[in-house]
């Protein structure tokens, strides 16, 4: 056994004292998560700060120092208070909201199957809440038992956040058997059941007019403009709620790294943690899509570019996960809203641009190393 860790300490470029390894790994992985904190306050001040109206970054805290009543510390002018307070700030709130959720949720998904390629979507959150939404915006005004009278404000997101967590229950439902969820079926019925939604809002795109296509491809395509304070409050609590509570499955996640039956003998509830991860990520997706529309790839992202700076570790990986997440998603938006001003591009085009050459690469270096 000493033989074999001297030998993959050896390959990995490191001595053969197995204890200074392991110190300078952790002083890697210390100095990773000091890193993404910062890029995380960085992209903060960058999101509030760019834009048609240049806020600089002291004045951004003075608008901040008067709203809480310490005071402001710069005499920032009434348009940038205004700015600041009322767009940019819910924006890169939910910003972070959207972007950690997404990123714990991958991290979460990819231990439970066991598998780097493994994406929130796969278990058909996603595409049920943009098929519920779809429904909402090309035939909201003919639902029936008075549905569309509600405001589409209100009603959208609930739809959305509803139809994510019906898709979920039906793959979950379908992959369970005798008090066991079998993970591949789960898998199996995700990609039959995100078949079968894409296909009904491919009808819906079909019978849609020009108004209703428009927004439904922006929807589809993803957006954190239009967020409101009364919307970022009732939503937060179901996007951060769950991607801290998955926090804590740190330990059974690396537990299962080894397989279902070690992880039984190390004494992990393999079904609890099941259903945790998936109920956990449900709600954190669900709710990141109702507001935000389909942002993909970065639950398939995020997670890769943290283990491939710190490893496998879910204690580390998660919440490293949660910062790096908000992080690149603040600063996609920021490229979505500034790089053709006056308009704006969806966000979900720049984090697919990224991820799509990140997916092409993982899957050429998995070929190249023999992986399958």
């Amino acid at each position: 056994m000493t033989g074999t860790l001297n030998a993959s300490l050896a390959i990995d470029g490191a001595d053969t004292d197995p204890a200074a390894w392991m110190r300078r790994r952790e002083a890697r992985t210390r100095l990773a998560l000091v890193g993404m904190a910062a890029l995380l306050a960085a992209s903060v001040l960058l999101s509030v700060g760019i834009g048609a109206l240049a806020i600089p970054p002291l004045d951004a805290l003075s608008v901040l120092s008067a709203r809480i009543g310490l005071g402001a510390l710069t005499d920032h002018t009434p348009v940038q208070e205004t700015v600041l307070w009322s767009l940019r700030l819910p924006r890169a709130l939910l910003g972070i909201l959207v972007g950690a959720a997404l990123a714990v949720a991958g991290a979460a998904m990819q231990g439970l199957f066991r598998n780097p390629l493994a994406d929130p979507g796969l278990i058909g959150v996603s595409t049920g809440a943009a098929l519920a939404a779809a429904v909402v915006i090309v035939v909201g005004g003919a639902l029936p038992f008075g549905l569309g009278m509600v405001g589409r404000d209100l009603l959208l997101p609930l739809a959305a956040f509803g139809g994510g967590l019906a898709v979920t229950a039906l793959v979950y439902r379908i992959a369970s058997h005798d008090g066991r969820t079998e993970v591949a079926t789960m898998l199996l019925a995700g990609i039959a059941l995100n078949a079968v939604a894409g296909a009904a809002i491919g009808v819906l795109v079909f019978i849609s007019d020009d108004q209703a296509l428009r927004d439904l491809n922006f929807w589809l395509l993803g957006s954190l403009g239009g967020v409101t304070w009364d919307r970022l409050l009732w939503a937060a609590p179901l996007m951060l709620g769950p991607a801290l509570l998955a926090l804590v499955l740190a330990r059974p996640l690396n537990a299962l790294l080894f397989g279902e039956t070690e992880a039984l003998h190390l004494g992990v509830d393999v079904e609890r943690t099941k259903r945790l991860v998936v109920v956990l990520s449900s709600l954190a997706v669900g709710a990141s899509v109702a507001l935000t529309g389909v942002i993909g790839f970065v639950g398939l992202v995020v997670p890769h570019l943290v283990r491939l700076t710190i490893g496998p570790d879910h204690r580390v990986l998660l919440p490293a996960s949660l910062m790096l997440g908000a992080s690149l998603l603040l600063l996609a938006d920021l490229l979505a809203r500034t790089l053709v001003l006056p308009a704006e591009l969806p966000i979900g085009i720049l984090t697919s641009c990224v991820g799509g050459p990140f997916f092409l690469w993982l899957l050429l270096r998995r070929r190249g190393l023999g992986l399958w």
